[in-house]
């Protein structure tokens, strides 16, 4: 007896599965080619930013340089009181000295604009260390002002009018003048790396802002991970399931979806207002981004937890085990890695975080570079905000580089964070 699908005129039923084969191969090579496509235009996207970020900000690392020859006179320099000498007027002298064709006060205050303000104070540093030197002529590098510095970077168009740049031809001149004698040059920019901040932008660096960060980030991890954890082991392993339980989880979802500013307002009543904390301290912002991030930590631990396969939790009940022994030598060494994900999620999302630590008074122009945790300081997305705002162009080259800066950052704490899990990883499976 003949198959019916072999009869004439009908469609055997390997055909159809055939072509019903075909017809998915071809949507899921579409699906693999959409998703390459995809990502190929995210790291494209990432690729610009990061190239408009670079092109930026990696002339900061470097500084231009101007050498005085400044004579130590004996009438201005008073021995018995260094540090009311006017050391500005020697620099001034200096500047005199080779340009001696500059007599109106206009182009003398332009003369003296060509070095940074800090000359007078690198100075009088290098008099209160060579007292001999007092009388004879010594030469000295000064830092040239970020106008100067940004020509000699590049950064300034000279095809452009005059009225139209921050730097006019006759000090284009003067700059060249010093180039042609050999007393301007570039060197690595410690500055950068070593200062706080500044409202001249070639004095202003990023030291104070990553102390504030490093502050910061320790309140904030040695409070947000160990609560975290051990709420998330009570909800998870001891809680009983009741309406009060269900009502806690619900408020800790809703919490991680809550705007970061709303934290810092919280901050602002409860840390500042009631307990009267210092304002922008590492203390309060730590406070203020554990709040921010313990709901993260939480529901990320909460979900290692329950990947933990039960047969773990029976197995050690069942060698007699109490419950809290179950779960710290048998269920926690299996969640440790996923726990640290959350917490890494968390500290990467408190890294980056501005919009908080504005409310608490985090924004403030602070100069000095913070020793401890109560001393007043800012963090670098804060600093970053704080410079994209100045006019400056030297300010948009610190951005960039602040913001490298902190990615660079980011990726040796995430980095840190993953060789550890690893580690947890290979000791436990």
């Amino acid at each position: 007896m003949n198959n019916l699908n072999d009869t004439p005129g009908r469609v055997r039923t390997i055909d159809i599965v055939k072509n019903g084969l075909n017809r998915r191969y071809r949507k899921e090579r579409r699906f693999r080619i959409f998703g390459f496509v995809s990502v190929l235009i995210s790291v494209s996207f990432l690729c610009l930013l990061f190239i408009f970020i670079i092109s930026n900000g990696y002339t900061v690392f470097q500084q231009t340089m101007i050498r005085l020859d400044v004579f130590l006179d004996t009438a201005v320099i008073d021995k018995d009181d260094l540090a009311g000498t006017n050391y500005s007027k020697l620099v001034h002298d200096a500047l005199l000295s080779v340009y001696p064709d500059v007599t109106k006060h206009n182009d003398k205050r332009k003369l003296y604009g060509l070095v940074s303000t800090n000359a007078a104070y690198l100075l009088q540093n290098f008099v209160a260390q060579n007292r001999h030197e007092i009388g004879t002529t010594i030469q000295i590098w000064v830092p040239a002002d970020d106008d100067v510095d940004m020509l000699m970077k590049g950064r300034i168009d000279l095809d452009r009018p005059e009225s139209q740049r921050r730097i006019d031809d006759r000090e284009l001149g003067w700059v060249n003048q010093l180039i042609r004698q050999g007393q301007i040059k570039k060197v690595f920019n410690m500055t950068f790396f070593t200062s706080g901040d500044s409202r001249e932008p070639e004095l202003a660096g990023i030291w104070g802002a990553v102390c504030g960060s490093f502050y910061t980030l320790i309140v904030t991890l040695g409070l947000s991970f160990p609560i975290g954890a051990a709420a998330a082991v009570y909800l998870e392993e001891f809680a009983p399931k009741n309406r009060w339980t269900d009502i806690i989880e619900v408020n800790i979802n809703n919490l991680a979806a809550v705007p970061s500013i709303v934290f810092g307002l919280l901050g602002l009543a409860v840390f500042l207002n009631f307990f009267g904390l210092p304002r922008s301290v590492p203390l309060v912002g730590g406070l203020v981004l554990t709040l921010m991030t313990l709901p993260t930590i939480i529901i990320t631990s909460r979900s290692a937890l329950k990947a933990v396969p039960s047969s773990i939790r029976e197995a050690g009940l069942g060698i007699g085990a109490s419950k809290v022994q179950m779960v710290a030598h048998h269920v926690l060494p299996q969640a440790v890695p996923g726990m640290l994900t959350g917490t890494i999620i968390g500290m990467a999302r408190a890294l980056g975080e501005t919009a908080p630590l504005l409310m608490i008074g985090m924004v403030a122009f602070i100069v000095d570079i913070p020793a401890g945790f109560t001393d007043p300081s800012t963090v670098l997305p804060v600093q970053i905000y704080l410079w994209a705002e100045s006019p400056e162009k030297a300010f948009l080259e610190k951005t960039s580089a602040a913001i490298m800066v902190l990615l660079i950052f980011l990726m040796v704490m995430n980095g840190a964070a993953i060789l550890l899990r690893k580690r947890f990883e290979r000791k436990y499976q």
